[in-house]
């Protein structure tokens, strides 16, 4: 007798085909609508943010081009004065005007300084440089640089 393998005789076995990804998964649906739903609400939440900061942007350009005004012409008092009345233009955009519009003097360099931030502190003459004939010497840069960082970085009451 002819010793035969019976397994040789058997045919290969074949592999199934790859399960593809199309269709998807209701699983991978839910998951690509809650991404793109959370996309869409991270997107709204910053152009909401961006037009809501849109007075911030706007101040720094004003300071800016009073900045290169007293650059080029090196009138300190009306420097002043045009950055006084920007803080004030800022502060009644941001704030409620009944707590805004009417105060002056050291209420005002203290309400600038209690709504603003730690970096700097507004110093009184700069702030009353318009009630002045003749402004006194002040650090204007300086003025400038507070004045940048509180447009900037104060804090608005919700």
């Amino acid at each position: 007798m002819n010793p035969v393998d019976p397994l040789a005789q058997l045919n290969p076995l074949r592999e199934p085909v790859a399960i593809g990804w199309w269709p998807l998964a209701p699983g991978w649906w839910l998951l690509i609508a809650i991404i793109a739903v959370g996309c869409a609400l991270v997107a709204w939440r910053l152009m909401l943010r961006y037009r809501r900061n849109a007075y911030r942007r706007q101040g720094i350009a004003t300071l800016n081009e009073i900045r290169n005004r007293w650059q080029n012409d090196g009138d300190t008092g009306a420097c002043l004065t045009r950055t006084n009345a920007l803080l004030k233009a800022v502060a009644l955009r941001a704030y409620p005007q009944r707590d805004v519009a009417s105060i002056t003097g050291e209420s005002w360099q203290a309400f600038l300084n209690d709504s603003g931030m730690a970096d700097g502190e507004f110093l009184l003459p700069p702030l009353q440089a318009q009630y002045q004939a003749i402004p006194v010497s002040t650090d204007i840069e300086g003025h400038l640089h507070t004045s940048a960082l509180w447009i900037n970085k104060h804090k608005v009451k919700p």
